[in-house]
């Protein structure tokens, strides 16, 4: 067994972290406090492959691991954790349901256009009534000869104001419940669907969140994904490696607060040294340094196995309830030794701070995760 990451591995996370220092840093508060989804950075990482790292590059991906894929997420999250949700969810969800699921005709006529950057994607479950409970959701698609004809209202949907296609779940045989939801592959510039409302969230303000509405949407049979009625368990399939992503994404924003608190120690004074020479400092940065590390390691043994091709579903779990919960500690220790410029926007703490608590939420909540795991260990 070898920790170590490859050269080659080393230098894709090298390239993505001196990108974000250079393209985006400069601008996290700007577009934090205009909740601005910088597009132009979206086409810049589909340029350096960032926005199809999985997909082969027959469908014009980069086509590495999956591995590889988590040290994108990390390093992007040290520096934006905004950018790196909507990248993930584009790779992850969106263009990973496509692949996962689609034709070879499908693939072939949508995934390079993500995989460039024209395209941003847009995967589409959640709903008003039905979170948790995405079994629960009332968006309907019934056909109507060779075409489908979708209503309904998607919320909080990650780049749903800016994507050109987006995956949206529908209920195609309501008495069936989960097995009768069926996945379209939608292009947003079809009649009958739009962006609706724009989240005004706590944090993660340059990824855009909105509604999905869709209204007598018609899309042919040739957009179904998959087969009719399989939907759901391919959607949770895609979140088995979504999980991993949101495992990644709390990683980076774990160590970015952590490389702020430590710096920060090293360099304010009290009592005549810096505050890094008091015990209770050194004491909260060996906390956040060993759970971070292990969080690391969990998030990669499931991206290892996923390349592996090994079901990952507890373990995909496992990573992101543990990475999530790490990485919301580690943010509250980091605005502690901040103290009182830990509140104040011009330092880094309080958006660290403010960004974390999606990752408890986003793509199942750390309750739904400790119910997967539990069925997951106790099924074996």
């Amino acid at each position: 067994m070898d920790f170590r990451l490859t050269a080659e591995q080393e230098q894709i996370r090298a390239t993505v972290r001196e990108f974000a220092e250079a393209e985006i840093r400069p601008h996290i508060l700007e577009w934090d406090e205009a909740q601005h989804f910088p597009l132009d950075v979206f086409r810049e990482l589909g340029g350096l492959g960032m926005l199809g790292v999985m997909l082969p590059e027959r469908y014009g991906g980069a086509g590495l691991s999956c591995v590889d894929y988590v040290g994108v997420i990390e390093e992007l999250a040290v520096v934006e954790s905004g950018v790196a949700l909507s990248v993930a969810a584009h790779n992850s969800l969106s263009s990973g349901h496509i692949h996962l699921a689609g034709s070879e005709a499908q693939r072939e006529r949508w995934l390079p256009r993500l995989a460039s950057g024209e395209w941003i994607g847009a995967w589409a479950l959640t709903e008003p009534g039905s979170g948790s409970d995405a079994s629960g959701m009332r968006t309907t698609a019934v056909r109507d000869g060779d075409e489908w004809v979708l209503n309904g209202t998607k919320n909080f949907i990650t780049n749903a104001s800016h994507a050109g296609i987006a995956v949206v779940l529908a209920i195609t045989d309501r008495a069936d419940r989960k097995h009768g939801i069926t996945a379209f592959a939608v292009e947003m510039d079809r009649p009958g669907i739009r962006p609706g409302k724009k989240e005004n969230k706590l944090g993660m303000r340059c990824s855009d969140t909105a509604e999905l509405v869709l209204e007598n949407c018609r899309v042919a049979h040739d957009n179904v994904l998959g087969t009719v009625g399989h939907g759901f368990r391919d959607a949770m399939k895609v979140l088995d490696h979504g999980r991993i992503s949101i495992a990644a994404l709390a990683v980076g924003i774990a160590r970015g607060a952590f490389e702020a608190a430590r710096n920060y120690a090293r360099e304010r004074t009290a009592f005549g040294q810096p505050i890094a020479g008091f015990q209770a400092i050194q004491f909260m940065l060996a906390d956040m340094a060993t759970e971070i590390d292990a969080a690391r390691l969990l998030c990669y043994r499931a991206a290892a196995l996923k390349d592996a091709g090994e079901k990952t579903t507890a373990l995909s779990s496992m990573a992101k309830l543990y990475a999530s919960e790490v990485a919301v500690r580690a943010t509250d220790k980091t605005v502690q030794i901040f103290g009182g410029y830990g509140f104040i926007k011009e330092f880094p703490a309080e958006k660290f701070y403010r960004d974390v608590k999606l990752c408890t939420i986003g793509e199942g909540t750390s309750e739904i995760q400790r119910t997967i795991i539990a069925r997951e260990v106790l099924a074996g």
